[in-house]
């Protein structure tokens, strides 16, 4: 399903709270179908994008949101670029309640066949950099800026728990990514500041493109799931208005699986497997 299909709930769950989002990349972006669904609820929206490339895309979802979303330029990779982005968020918010981040990268020649043939070392190092290390420098940024606590929430995968075709490297950097959310739990818990992580079935997404064989894992997700259903865009939404509304109070250092009941099975049931 395409994010401009989902169909999110209005309300005031996140009336007068600032969020930022990071890693919208085009309209079937995860981090847009959590931004559709905190502006519904009345939340006051940032974005960053990486280059101007990605500006293009980026600026008319914004735009379409109405109000002045901030929108600003950070590469996560570049440190002189995020001194730069939250220096300017800053300037304009005298605080944040929610950070979003959905940032990944790998090399598309490591998004297939062998995990140890195919992963080199600065492969290796620009998939956790960007995809793990990102997080936890955000977390850093954002958390000054929770004068009043808050929530943040990172994207991940089952292929950081489990062996899944073609995702190699990604998998590696997603287990690590998942560790940084404890961690920084752990660290910030005491700030009143919550940390999570959803980890998102298969869905029609740009990531989800750059693996070889991703459309034979969304087909696989929804035969084997416990719903048969595919991941929805309002599902893995939903759970993130929860976690970074206050109805998720008390939740902190989680992995919340959104994946129509697809990471609880161990053996498919022999109909699923043929058809």
């Amino acid at each position: 399903m395409a994010d401009d299909d989902a169909s999110f709930p209005t309300g005031d769950l996140m009336r007068s709270k600032r969020v930022l989002v990071m890693g919208v990349a085009n309209k079937n972006s995860i981090a847009w179908g959590v931004a559709r669904q905190l502006a519904a609820q009345g939340a006051e929206l940032a974005f960053t994008y990486q280059s101007v490339e990605l500006e293009k895309r980026v600026r008319p979802l914004v735009e379409s949101l109405g109000g002045q979303p901030l929108l600003i330029e950070a590469d996560v990779a570049d440190d002189a670029s995020m001194d730069r982005a939250f220096a300017e968020i800053g300037e304009r918010w005298d605080r944040m309640d929610g950070l979003v981040h959905a940032i990944a990268f790998a090399g598309k020649d490591e998004l297939q066949g062998s995990f140890v043939e195919n992963t080199t070392r600065q492969g290796f190092q620009r998939a956790l950099d960007i995809s793990a290390f990102s997080f936890v420098d955000a977390a850093k940024r954002s958390s000054a800026l929770m004068s009043n606590g808050g929530a943040m929430v990172t994207m991940t995968y089952l292929g950081a728990e489990r062996v899944v075709p073609s995702y190699n490297v990604m998998g590696v950097a997603k287990a690590a990514l998942e560790a940084c959310t404890r961690y920084a739990a752990r660290d910030l818990g005491p700030k009143g500041i919550r940390v999570n992580a959803i980890s998102a079935g298969p869905m029609r997404t740009l990531a989800m493109a750059g693996i070889s064989g991703g459309r034979s894992l969304m087909s696989t997700g929804k035969q084997w799931s416990l719903l048969k259903e595919d991941t929805t865009m309002e599902g893995v939404a939903g759970s993130a208005l929860y976690l970074l509304s206050d109805l998720g109070k008390s939740c902190t250092g989680e992995v919340v699986h959104v994946d129509a009941g697809f990471h609880v099975v161990g053996v498919p049931d022999p109909d699923a497997v043929e058809g």
